[in-house]
């Protein structure tokens, strides 16, 4: 194996992931040709950034091109040098929306005044733009949108389950912002970040129809607890929030491309680590679950593999993406926030199940370069972990509990740090076995 040190081709794998969903990459397939009318570009994602500078740069000089997309704060790409700005990247924030977010959202809705049929609205969806993209209902506050996503992201559900309660709580997600571009084509180029590549769930699905219910969305509250007004009941229970659905005419023409998707990164991985001589095996790209429960089941077969037991041949690395969970536990009064994202749960997960496994070194890490909030996309792991972080005094339990992994692995140098990596398809994990 030419790269002999495991982190170094760990990295790799995850750099290769990355590269093969950058947007400049992907986009000139499956661009439209010019309209007879204008064409507006509009959208909301991680990626957005990266996505707008691909179709600028893709587009015709010599045709019309404008509009607004917004991204997360920090996730805008540099502008190479000698590329036009034709369309409008602005900042919001995520995973929690704010003021931003809600002011780009209706200045989107307005772009959206006196389209034709000659026209032609080209929207950029990628993860992340359910809180970049927020406009709520009627009657309810940003705030209380704010304290509803807060607890959605703590409760434990997975991302089919908080976009659907979010399309049912917005003006312009699952299938509105389509809506309001009519009688205007819509062509929807989006990068995929869910499990399954389901368009309606990436983004909350803007432009694309919805399957879900408002009956469905209510019980999602009951289900995860989630603390809401009667109003908002009321409003669930009489349908009067309900989404666009399948077989509307407001989609009619309308059409999605999937421009980049976690099993194609995955794919690249493999092929990459192939090419160092490893067997690859790819476990699915939609894997769901919590966090540390995933990372046992992997921790298994890795030892497994160690050993020359079961389905895996070493040298290999076993891959795997989804988008997995953590739900926060309840912490006594005094005790310090834990810090960290799913992927750093799931190294925790992982180093205390596999307990110092010989042979086998890890790598989980978001694509978009953030696990959580952190400044970090995710962690390592390797066959000292445990007993390095035991030196510092450190034990995986104990950080597990109050869902601190940024805590057990920043001291360790163990933290994967890339900033933005301007696309987003997941979480990836990579775990060596040699």
């Amino acid at each position: 194996m030419p790269m002999t040190d495991p982190q170094t081709m760990l990295r790799h794998l995850y750099d290769v992931a990355v590269q093969r969903a950058l947007p400049l990459h992907n986009t000139a397939a499956h661009l439209p040709l010019p309209p007879k009318g204008r064409t507006l570009v509009l959208g909301a994602g991680k990626a957005g950034g990266a996505m707008a500078q691909a179709v600028e740069a893709l587009w015709p000089q010599d045709a019309p091109l404008s509009g607004l997309v917004v991204t997360r704060y920090g996730h805008t790409p540099p502008r190479p040098a000698g590329l036009p700005e034709r369309i409008e990247v602005v900042e919001a924030s995520h995973p929690v929306p704010d003021a931003a977010g809600l002011q780009a959202a209706e200045r989107i809705l307005q772009l959206t005044q006196g389209l034709t049929a000659d026209d032609l609205v080209l929207c950029l969806i990628s993860g992340g733009g359910s809180s970049l993209l927020t406009l709520p209902a009627e009657g309810i506050s940003l705030e209380l949108k704010q304290d509803i996503n807060r607890q959605l992201l703590a409760c434990g559900a997975n991302i089919a389950e908080m976009n659907c309660l979010r399309k049912h709580l917005s003006r312009i997600k699952g299938g509105r912002l389509a809506a309001a571009c009519a009688p205007a084509r819509v062509v929807t180029l989006t990068i995929s970040d869910v499990p399954g590549d389901d368009p309606s769930i990436i983004a909350s699905g803007p432009t694309v129809p919805d399957a879900s219910t408002c009956a469905d969305a209510l019980t999602i509250l009951q289900r995860y607890a989630i603390t809401v007004p009667d109003s908002v009941l009321q409003a669930l229970q009489s349908g009067v929030w309900e989404t666009p659905k399948p077989g509307s005419p407001v989609f009619a023409g309308h059409s999605v491309h999937m421009i980049a998707t976690p099993q194609q990164s995955l794919e690249a991985a493999a092929a990459a680590a192939r090419a160092q001589g490893l067997n690859a095996y790819i476990l699915s790209d939609e894997i769901e679950g919590e966090s540390r429960e995933v990372a046992k089941v992997h921790a298994a077969l890795a030892r497994a593999a160690a050993k020359g037991l079961g389905p895996f041949t070493k040298p290999c690395v076993i891959l795997s993406g989804g988008e997995t969970t953590v739900t926060i536990k309840p912490q006594p009064a005094g005790t310090p926030r834990g810090r960290g994202g799913r992927a750093g749960e799931f190294c925790m997960g992982l180093a205390e199940a596999l307990q110092g496994q010989s042979g086998v070194w890890a790598l989980a890490a978001d694509t978009d370069g953030i696990d959580g909030i952190e400044d970090n996309a995710g962690a390592q792991v390797a066959p000292d972990t445990l007993a390095r972080a035991a030196a510092l005094g450190h034990k995986v339990a104990d950080h597990l509990q109050r869902n601190d992994a940024y805590g057990f692995f920043e001291p360790l140098g163990d933290l994967v740090i890339t900033g933005p990596t301007h696309t987003n398809v997941n979480d990836f994990r990579a775990i060596l076995v040699v």
